[in-house]
């Protein structure tokens, strides 16, 4: 049995996985046998890099335990297991990487390559929003806001930080507008405007429930419907009045989340400026009103002294 197990690794077929061994064997095994399963299934990274000597210690038993054990399982000795341990670990560790972080990026990356990997992202993200954006639309959005009595934004979790940007770089010239998040404040949000409002959504798949509700409510109330996406034929962009595609969809690892992070940032940046452009005077103004200074308060003194 240790010499067809070692044939299979040998000849670069999928071993069979020394955890399930484990577990399967596990009702037959008893004593200090039954001991040093407990402990390998317990931590199986850590028995993996450590020695025969550290897990007879755990184990409460012999080194010559754990090899009986090894053997009975199809392997050569302990090495052999150890060695099926590191690499089933691998095998997971790089699984979740992948699945989360993505293919792009590998954990042993240097850092210059890290970087290259990124900014190549941002500006294939930046490419596809140039290629992708409808001026005209975006124009006609910013002219809306501009009128608007009432902004009202929203965007949940990967889709808020946009949102959030957005709000504040659009309040910063005095525009009316509020920022929601969550079903309750957005439904909330979405009543309170009418007629000439703008509600604006910024969601890259264009398949949230509760941002459908916000444009749903929104329309409404008469206001206009503006959604930011990297989806244009998703269920929210047949709805509402404007949808601006952004070039870069959902993806499934960090690396997509980043790149159409980016998108989404450019294209709310645009739609900012375009805004800007429309109401030049009070950029500067509205910080600086009158030539008479207020007077000061204690708490404004703060931000001038630097050891604060």
């Amino acid at each position: 049995m240790p010499a067809a197990h070692g044939d299979r690794v040998a000849d670069g077929v999928d071993e069979a996985s020394p955890l399930e061994l484990l577990r399967s064997s596990l009702p037959g095994l008893t004593g200090a046998k039954l001991r040093v399963a407990q402990v390998i299934l317990r931590d199986p990274a850590v028995v993996g890099r450590s020695s025969i000597t550290w897990l007879a210690g755990e184990a409460r038993t012999s080194a010559a335990t754990i090899t009986r054990l090894s053997t009975a399982l199809g392997f050569d000795g302990f090495p052999e297991l150890r060695a099926a341990l590191a690499r089933e670990h691998g095998r997971g560790v790089q699984a979740g990487w992948e699945k989360d972080i993505g293919s792009a990026i590998t954990p042993d990356d240097p850092a210059d390559k890290v970087l290259s990997t990124l900014a190549a992202n941002q500006f294939s993200a930046a490419r596809n929003a140039m290629a992708s954006v409808d001026l005209d639309a975006m124009a006609r959005v910013a002219d809306r806001i501009v009128s608007a009595q009432r902004v009202q934004l929203f965007g949940e979790w990967g889709d808020a930080p946009p949102a959030y940007e957005l709000y504040l770089r659009l309040f910063r010239i005095g525009i009316p507008v509020w920022y929601d998040e969550g079903a309750y404040f957005a439904q909330v949000g979405a009543s309170l405007l009418a007629p000439g409002d703008v509600a604006l959504v910024i969601s890259r798949s264009g398949d949230s429930p509760i941002a459908m509700k916000f444009a749903e409510v929104a329309r409404e109330h008469g206001a206009m419907t503006a959604l930011i996406t990297g989806n244009p034929q998703s269920p929210l962009a047949a709805e509402v009045d404007e949808a601006l595609h952004t070039g870069t969809g959902v993806g499934g690892s960090w690396t997509d989340y980043f790149a159409g992070r980016s998108s989404d940032a450019l294209v709310g940046a645009l739609l900012w400026a375009l805004v800007a452009q429309r109401v030049p005077d009070r950029i500067y103004d509205r910080m600086n009103q009158g030539d008479t200074p207020a007077p000061r308060t204690r708490s404004q003194g703060i931000f001038d002294n630097p050891m604060h």
